[in-house]
């Protein structure tokens, strides 16, 4: 009679590693966690709701309507040969999913603080599953954009095979600025207070209502400092065509890179006292 042998997987937690080294093996490994946590936000957030996953169209509708309304009658924003409501989609979808993955990624840790006082795992996890949960609201924005198209009668451009790069940059930069929070709110809890703060303020300091060219020239620099001008306006150039992005638009991408590498190495630095703090 053969023995049978138990494969037991062992996790050795090394005290001289390099508090800056990323061990992405470790994270994969961990995927089926990441998986369960985005699919429990996905159930929570819609149940016991009368709508349900209408919600997920009513929000941009009722932002698209108050634009419409403020912007496109009584300001009557010029927005050459693009309709008013496509241009306003277009910003929204990207908007309304960097600001979901923001608010959601900046209070994950919080929110799981109980598991991560109790289990290890990679707590980068817990911020990297809220991109998950947000796809919904931005495939049901994007599907908004298609449809305004039809109505309109409006063809897309050849740009559009860039499309798919503008939608994971936005990715990157809602994680990017998610991580950041969910690591520096576990220090200072003031940046919950902070965080819809920063929403609300961000769509109006991004060009999602008006053309980024309507802001001065002098003030073009420090407007692109904020990574989501760039992502924005190089989205629509990749529906809409027109003129190629400029100068500025890779200034959005040079802080997208260095806001993305920074917070996973401040993430990394905090997540070995995570759990006596939170």
């Amino acid at each position: 009679m053969k023995s049978e042998k138990l494969e037991l997987s062992k996790i050795v937690v090394d005290a001289k590693r390099s508090a800056f080294r990323i061990d992405f093996r470790e994270l994969f490994n961990y995927r089926d966690l990441f998986y369960v946590l985005a699919y429990r936000d996905l159930r929570v957030r819609y149940a016991q709701t009368f709508l349900g996953f209408l919600w997920a169209l009513l929000q941009p509708l009722a932002t698209l309507l108050i634009f419409v309304l403020v912007f496109g009658m009584a300001v009557k924003v010029d927005t050459g040969n693009i309709p008013y409501p496509l241009f306003a989609v277009s910003g929204i979808a990207m908007w309304a999913y960097f600001g979901f993955v923001l608010n959601q990624s900046g209070n994950s840790i919080i929110g799981a603080q109980e598991m991560i006082k109790k289990i290890y795992f990679p707590r980068l996890v817990v911020p990297l599953s809220k991109a998950v949960v947000g796809f919904v609201d931005f495939g049901v924005s994007l599907l908004m954009l298609v449809i305004l198209m039809i109505v309109y009668g409006f063809t897309p451009s050849i740009n559009i095979l860039f499309a798919p790069l503008f939608m994971l940059l936005n990715i990157v930069a809602a994680l990017s600025v998610g991580i950041w929070l969910g690591a520096l709110t576990i220090r200072y809890r003031d940046f919950q207070h902070v965080i819809p703060f920063l929403v609300q303020f961000g769509m109006y300091a991004t060009p999602v209502a008006y053309p980024a060219r309507l802001v001065p020239e002098k003030y073009q620099l420090i407007y692109n400092l904020n990574p989501m001008a760039g992502v924005i306006q190089g989205f629509r150039w990749s529906v809409f065509g027109g003129n190629p992005p400029d100068v500025y638009f890779y200034i959005s991408m040079a802080v997208i890179i260095l806001l993305f590498i920074s917070s996973l190495f401040y993430f990394k630095k905090v997540e070995d006292v995570m759990a006596d703090i939170v």
